[in-house]
């Protein structure tokens, strides 16, 4: 069975681990998502520059990043519209995380009461 393209769009692309790990760095936390050339992301991830530049390429490709030329240097930004698609998909399957989590509490809480319960029974019956 043939292999599907990693390129074909950005549900492909992010499949691959590192390049969802790029996508993090490039995206930073709230407010700072900002250009960074290859040799930023090289050290901070701490990757083959060549094993890098293959993942960009690919991101790019599926316009998941942009890229600029300053002077020598490439610039790689994060384009976290083309993610939108994405998140729409997942954000379809919420209601089965929110239902679950409301399971999950309800059965903690339940669990506080019996051995609140038991508790209180194992107090009162030394007196």
């Amino acid at each position: 069975m043939a292999r599907s393209p990693t390129t074909a769009d950005a549900f492909a692309a992010i499949a691959e681990p590192r390049r969802r790990e790029i996508l993090g760095i490039l995206a930073g936390g709230i407010g700072e998502a900002a250009e960074r050339d290859v040799t930023w992301i090289v050290e901070e991830l701490g990757w083959p520059q060549p094993q890098v530049s293959k993942h960009l390429g690919v991101l790019r490709k599926v316009g998941l990043v942009s890229v600029v030329r300053k002077g020598r240097r490439r610039m790689y930004s994060l384009n976290g519209e083309e993610l939108r698609p994405v998140y729409e998909w997942v954000k379809a399957y919420e209601r089965y995380w929110d239902h679950q989590l409301k399971r999950i509490k309800d059965r903690a809480e339940q669990m506080e009461r019996e051995s609140s319960l038991k508790e209180r029974s194992s107090h009162s019956g030394r007196t």
